[in-house]
């Protein structure tokens, strides 16, 4: 078999011509037919072309705008601005998101500017919303056809009566998967970022030392965790440890969800993280934002969302 291919390569050799020029002679005939390429090398590449290499295909590089020209909010309470400037009520002039209000400076106001913030931004959140309300929230939010979609929500998922109520993980996920279409098929190219779901237990430990919070608590806000605030026993902990970790979860799914689409970008778990104080939780039920908090909240959106890198 070698033999044959060598002489299927080299031809006959023409003793009565020099033995280069009849080398030159034949490969630019071999050439010019498309023989040669055939006697390229034993197990080399019939075509003539190089062989591809069979590794995955990189990821497409992520598109992220640091200065979008318009934005949307979708969420709860949190986003409404509840309880940050009167009891019980929206106040959405100081949300974090497209709030108006020059001391907390929003997100909204510090991307657009006070001239183009009322015609460029909307506010979709609902209070009292979960991740079941998200989906039509999205649908409301492309309409406006935003560079920007900010979203903030699952917070009430946890604040339930009890533990046993809180939303099933997996129906948490399959709500915010339906959010991401609903939101990609009226605005394909709207950018996304998702902010973590606050750490509830941290917001107890932070309140559970107010007195008037303590009673407010006692109508039924957040029972879940804050219920029995004062209750150390082993069951109190465990139920509050069971809250907490539905938490953990929920931002896991948000960040998994997120990851799976280029023009999304999750906080990294800032919000989790963020250590709220007295000064920045409201002076009338000692668990939604203050105006001080408010503004904290739109201070990490701008940083994650003008970063040139997303949250670690």
């Amino acid at each position: 078999m070698r033999k044959s291919l060598r002489s299927g390569c080299r031809g006959r050799t023409d003793r009565r011509r020099p033995r280069a020029g009849l080398a030159a002679v034949t490969a630019a005939v071999l050439a010019a037919t498309g023989v040669l390429a055939g006697c390229d090398s034993l197990g080399g590449s019939s075509s003539g072309t190089a062989s591809k290499s069979t590794g995955p295909s990189p990821r497409p590089t992520p598109v992220w705008d640091r200065a979008p020209a318009s934005v949307a909010a979708v969420g709860d309470s949190i986003t409404r601005g509840f309880d940050a400037c009167v009891v019980l009520a929206d106040c959405p002039e100081v949300s974090w998101a497209t709030g108006t209000d020059m001391e907390v400076r929003s997100l909204s106001l510090r991307l657009l500017g006070a001239p183009a913030l009322k015609q460029r931004s909307w506010n979709h959140a609902v209070t009292g919303a979960r991740m079941a309300d998200l989906p039509g929230q999205m649908a409301q939010a492309a309409q406006h056809g935003p560079e920007l979609v900010t979203v903030m929500v699952g917070a009430n998922d946890a604040c339930r009566d009890s533990p046993k109520q809180m939303t099933p993980v997996e129906d948490f996920r399959t709500s915010f998967e339906a959010s991401m279409r609903q939101l990609r098929a009226g605005a394909p190219k709207a950018q996304v970022y998702v902010s973590s779901v606050p750490d509830l237990k941290r917001l107890w430990s932070t309140g559970r030392g107010n007195p008037l919070g303590r009673q407010i608590w006692k109508l039924g806000i957040c029972a879940s965790m804050l219920g029995d605030s004062q209750d150390m026993s082993e069951p109190a902990q465990r139920r509050r440890a069971v809250v907490y970790d539905r938490v953990v979860a929920y931002n896991k799914v948000l960040e998994d969800v997120c990851a799976k689409d280029l023009r999304c970008r999750y906080d990294g778990g800032a919000v989790f993280d963020y250590r709220f104080t007295g000064e920045q939780l409201s002076h009338w039920d000692w668990f939604h934002p203050s105006k001080n908090g408010q503004s904290r909240l739109a201070e990490i959106a701008y940083r994650n969302i003008t970063a040139a890198d997303p949250p670690a």
